[in-house]
């Protein structure tokens, strides 16, 4: 069984790899006089299955009602509007490295589920209750308590180095490889970040401390 994991692992870290070189050279691409609409098609073809799991990671984590009646939101889905929303956003947009151009994806993800979940609450309550017995939500989509709000607030005043590594590796579901790849740092400079920023978290949210807990767990 190790055996096989080690194997599992060493794969995904290849095709990690292989992604991240393969869209820097898009980008590359770019950068230079050749039409861009092309480029930028071949750019997310080979990155899909990283933006997918993007998708699937932030859409799980942080938006699950949107996976609920009445939307019944599926990574698939989100992904196909992301993609969309790339297409469109690369025209004028020209990312430079892979971590910025998976810093804009991750940026139009949560675009897209904000503007999904803004719609659902602007749904007349008489409807949604027709739709569903679950009781109508107000928030913006993060199925947010007052205390989880908090949570969030603490993440965004993370210095930059260290959100990124907490939001791709705890929120985005990457491995250490994975982040490494995405950021262009070796997998010790991701543990030293993450380990930093739930040290940070936890003692933001000192009297949180079963949620603060929580956001240690793998």
């Amino acid at each position: 069984m190790c055996i096989i994991t080690d194997l599992t692992d060493a794969n995904r870290t290849m095709e990690s790899e292989r992604t991240t070189a393969a869209v820097q050279r898009y980008l590359n691409e770019l950068a230079g006089d050749a039409p861009a609409d092309p480029i930028v098609r071949a750019l997310l073809s080979r990155a899909v299955g990283r933006l997918q799991l993007l998708c699937g990671g932030l859409l799980g984590r942080s938006y699950p009602r949107l996976t609920r009646p009445p939307l019944n939101l599926q990574p698939d889905e989100l992904l196909g509007a992301v993609v969309e929303r790339l297409l469109k956003a690369m025209r004028a947009a020209r990312p430079k490295t892979v971590r910025q151009f998976f810093a804009l994806a991750n940026r139009h993800i949560r675009w897209e589920l904000n503007d999904l979940a803004r719609r659902l609450d602007s749904r007349p309550i008489a409807t949604d209750l027709q739709e569903s017995a679950a009781p109508v939500q107000s928030d913006t989509g993060l199925d947010a308590s007052p205390d989880y709000l908090r949570i969030l607030n603490a993440i965004d005043q993370l210095p930059e180095d260290e959100r990124e590594a907490f939001e791709l590796v705890r929120i985005q579901g990457l491995t250490h490889a994975e982040t490494a790849d995405v950021l262009d740092v070796s997998i010790k400079t991701v543990q030293r970040r993450l380990n930093r920023s739930l040290q940070s978290l936890a003692e933001s949210l000192e009297d949180l401390r079963p949620d603060a807990d929580a956001l240690q767990q793998p």
